[in-house]
């Protein structure tokens, strides 16, 4: 049984692999789109936090429709559509700039989001609760769980600082 400081390195684990997995995903479509690698996402570094507090959100929130696949695709739609809508319009009230624009896209509210988009991450959370974390719990859990608990605070707390100047950093240069 694992304590609550374990349970929340963990979150914070988990927070940082799939931010991390999200900049991949990002990199690879933008590589698709463009033919060439571009800068993805608002920080400097190689790490898109939307995806990790997606994950998060699925993790803590919505894994309990794990066995109820129709319930889960429409909470999912509706959660990360509002999520994204909400991210959407603070990056572009903070720093009047748009990360992502679905004005072209069919059924789009104010180019934030996209029914094509709601649809997406409905499916993306029936395939990430019911196949990607539970492999990934597992296969991270097995390494992670090698670490003494001091060494795991160590690594998180590594993490945190370079996230929390890699913010900083952007903040000052898209405030310029």
């Amino acid at each position: 049984m694992q304590s609550k400081t374990e349970y929340w390195l963990k979150i914070l684990l988990y927070f940082f692999t799939f931010s991390f997995a999200g900049w991949l995903l990002e990199t690879a479509y933008g590589y698709c789109q463009l033919g060439e690698f571009t800068k993805r996402g608002f920080l400097y570094g190689p790490i898109c936090p939307i995806y990790g507090f997606g994950a998060i959100i699925l993790v803590l929130s919505l894994i309990k429709y794990q066995k109820h696949s129709f319930k889960l695709f429409i909470y999912s739609a509706i959660v990360f559509s509002v999520f994204e809508y909400v991210v959407g319009f603070a990056l572009d009230a903070l720093f009047a700039a748009k990360w992502w624009d679905y004005s072209a896209e069919f059924l789009n509210l104010n180019g934030r989001i996209s029914i094509l988009f709601s649809i997406a991450w409905g499916l993306i959370a029936i395939i990430f609760i019911n196949h990607l974390f539970p492999f990934l719990d597992r296969k991270i859990s097995k390494v992670w769980n090698k670490f003494s608990l001091s060494f795991q605070k160590i690594i998180i707390c590594i993490l945190m600082i370079i996230l929390s100047a890699d913010i900083v950093f952007s903040f000052i240069k898209y405030l310029k």
